[in-house]
């Protein structure tokens, strides 16, 4: 049956602050169509460090790289930094590496060094651009010296339709060891740029080409808007003769100094705030009063430790209607610490059974009432979630992400049902709760806490009174929907 959009879905894109608004106002407030072209290199531009190294590496601990072969490939990489031999010839030397190798092994190969590795550095700037781009409907393009066996995953994360790269010859589905040429580098790049120009009816002198290698420069002389990112020395010198704008970005790659020092104080912070709290709750004889102590302080001093600024908008939805089910799109292992600050008190949280085996936030999470579920036992999960029921019953407010797990990109993923049965059980409605860019402040698989400003969008509660199992699919359908817009993602 078809179901009401939820009340509140008038909170939109415009209602929050604006990330990197100074970093894409050229594109913004520039001509709209698909006659511009924005071409991205990868490496160093929209990728802190350097793919290949990754892959590399991926394939040793795998053993589908001999050390046979990784020092055939090392060879290879010196001569070509000497000027030893070319471009094509050091691509077609670490091909030698694949020889006989299946395609499709190397297809499922990169989804998964994508989701381990590469997805924590993307840069957050370089995805505002590329999303400040499509937003005006430019034609992106990914322009790489890579194969697309490297950078195929992160254009389908950016949403970025055309992949401009080096081949590899592919015989009945494994590979020849050889390389097709032109191959996508130097010269290659401004060709296979003026090609998709041609085809896509792209002017160039309007286009724009981001890149941190002077080895681009014959692409970057035929764009009317080159744009060096994080370039190097010789294109830095380069730029400064030509004027060209030079961007350099520090959230991704090596942290610094600071970065860790603030982390380990966000988390180190963790421990006063429990002494505090166990002091005031001992002096009220409240253990709720020690939990709300310590989840209210550690939000605030967590948070202004670690340089996280959080913006919110529709603050006033996380007090209208308590108790109720907050459910978030869960990011970033930040989002416990962004919660903390927002939902501030009388909230349980629903975490998953790993959670408790951690030394550290395991005994501290039990402590506060935290409901531990087991994800691969669907009996023993919804066992466990009867104390989350008589929570809600007693006045408490649960916390709970439905999608289960955190993202790897800013994607939102498939929801759950089991804080949409929570809340239908209780008799409470759901808060949504949207992050727009907690991995911008600390990626999956990440350990140090960048500095950053974080958006969340607090959407109106939806009552659930009067909803029925029957229609459970399409409600969350809706409220799913309601994310996707918020995040600005395509429907689907």
């Amino acid at each position: 049956m078809a179901t009401p959009a939820p009340s509140g879905s008038s909170v939109r894109d415009s209602d929050a602050v604006t990330l990197h608004a100074d970093l894409t106002h050229e594109v913004d407030e520039g001509p709209a169509g698909p006659q511009i072209g924005a071409f991205f290199d990868v490496d160093r531009t929209l990728l802190a460090g350097f793919s290949v190294i990754t892959f590399v590496r991926h394939g040793v601990a795998a053993g589908t790289i001999s050390p046979a072969e990784l020092a055939r490939t090392v060879l290879s990489a010196t001569l070509f930094q000497l000027g030893q031999i070319g471009f094509s010839s050091f691509v077609t030397g670490a091909a030698g590496m694949l020889r006989n190798h299946s395609e499709a092994e190397a297809e499922e190969m990169a989804e998964r060094v994508f989701e381990e590795a590469l997805a924590a550095d993307v840069y957050p700037e370089s995805r505002a651009l590329v999303q400040a781009h499509r937003r005006k409907g430019h034609t992106v393009a990914l322009v790489s010296s890579a194969t697309r066996y490297q950078i195929e995953p992160l254009a389908r994360d950016l949403g970025i339709p055309h992949i401009l790269c080096t081949e590899l010859e592919v015989r009945e589905g494994r590979f020849s060891g050889e390389v097709r040429r032109p191959t996508c580098y130097g010269e290659g790049k401004a060709r296979a740029v003026r090609e998709l120009a041609a085809t896509h009816g792209i002017e160039l002198e309007q286009s724009y080409f981001y890149t941190d290698s002077d080895e681009d420069l014959p692409l970057l002389e035929i764009v009317g808007n080159p744009r060096p990112t994080n370039a190097n020395a010789s294109l830095s010198r380069i730029a400064a003769r030509r004027r060209w704008p030079v961007r350099h970005f520090s959230s991704r790659g090596t942290p610094g100094v600071l970065d860790v020092l603030r982390t380990s104080l966000a988390i180190g912070s963790l421990l006063p705030t429990v002494f505090l709290g166990a002091e005031a709750g001992l002096l009220d004889a409240s253990w709720r009063r020690f939990a709300n102590l310590v989840i209210a302080t550690w939000g605030e001093v967590g948070t202004a430790l670690a340089g996280v600024d959080l913006r919110v908008s529709g603050e006033e939805h996380l007090w209208s209607a308590r108790p109720a089910v907050f459910i978030f799109n869960h990011q970033s292992a930040i989002d416990m610490l962004l919660l903390a600050k927002m939902l501030r008190r009388d909230i349980v949280g629903v975490a998953k059974q790993e959670v408790k085996r951690n030394p550290i936030f395991g005994p501290l999470f039990s402590l506060a009432g935290t409901v531990f579920i087991d994800r691969f036992n669907h009996r023993a999960a919804l066992a466990a979630l009867k104390p989350a029921v008589d929570a809600l019953r007693s006045g408490l407010s649960l916390v709970m992400a439905p999608e289960g797990t955190r993202s790897v990109t800013p994607k939102l993923g498939r929801f759950k049902k089991g804080a949409f049965h929570l809340a239908m059980a209780a008799g409470v409605p759901i808060v949504p709760i949207v992050f727009r860019n907690a991995l911008d402040a600390l990626p999956k698989h990440g350990v140090i806490v960048r500095p950053s400003t974080v958006e969340a969008v607090i959407h109106p509660p939806i009552p659930t009174t009067g909803w029925h199992p029957d229609e459970l699919e399409a409600r969350i359908a809706e409220i799913h929907r309601l994310y996707r817009e918020t995040l600005g993602e395509e429907s689907s």
